[in-house]
């Protein structure tokens, strides 16, 4: 579904990003992780198109999107749900998700969708005329990952799901995210929480200064001696 081929990217003369190539294939479930600064979030924005790769290509159903400016991104099927939540925080959590359904292919379900995401949230249903501004990050980061759910998406970018929650909090998003994937929806997620994001992923990629050094299964980098080292302290 989408291919990502040795991309180099950065920030005016910094280079974040080095050769950076990886692959999701459709349905699967793919984790990004890395320290804190390894790039992770530089790459969900270059396949958004927020930040221009210098070198290499994107493909995603076989279109190159490398060049495609950064609002068509959404009309392919691709929804981003950004680190650090980014909502309109002075308009209703029931405003901030109609916002996300502008997608053509979106709009005409916007009601059906709309049941779709309360359900899956029951705490929006009950927040849904509150100012989303005025809720806890948990109930914040809900509304973020339910307003790109409203799209439609084929495939969903999570950046950092779980920056800022409780571990409570944590378990309840990543058990979304589980379910989310499980009803047919591609995920890429970009996660510091290492323990957690392997043990529900289907493939995952380790990344580090700006390089992917590891790739394989969430059991077999799990079970990886080097990953137990850097990041689970084992």
């Amino acid at each position: 579904m989408l291919r990502v081929e040795h991309i180099d990217a950065g920030y005016g003369d910094v280079q974040v990003l080095w050769d950076v190539s990886f692959k999701v294939e459709a349905g699967e479930f793919i984790v990004l992780v890395g320290a804190n600064g390894a790039g992770k979030s530089t790459i969900m924005k270059v396949i958004s198109n927020l930040i221009q790769p210098t070198r290499g290509a994107m493909w995603f159903e076989d279109q190159r999107i490398d060049q495609v400016p950064s609002h068509h991104i959404i009309d392919l099927g691709i929804a981003h749900v950004p680190e650090g939540r980014q909502l309109f925080p002075e308009m209703t959590v029931r405003e901030n998700l109609e916002l996300g359904s502008l997608r053509s292919e979106a709009r005409g379900r916007r009601k059906e969708t709309m049941e779709w995401v309360m359900e899956l949230f029951p705490r929006l249903r009950e927040r849904q005329k509150q100012l989303a501004g005025t809720m806890s990050g948990g109930e914040q980061q809900m509304c973020a990952i339910a307003r790109g759910l409203m799209s439609r998406p084929k495939m969903i970018l999570f950046d950092e799901p779980s920056l800022g929650l409780s571990p409570l909090l944590t378990q309840d998003i990543f058990r979304l995210a589980r379910q989310i994937h499980d009803e047919g929806l591609t995920i890429l997620m970009v996660e510091q929480n290492v323990k957690q994001t392997l043990a529900i992923c289907d493939r995952a990629y380790v990344l580090t200064n700006g390089r992917i050094v590891l790739e394989g299964t969430g059991t077999e980098l799990l079970n990886n001696e080097e990953v137990k080292e850097a990041f689970l302290g084992i």
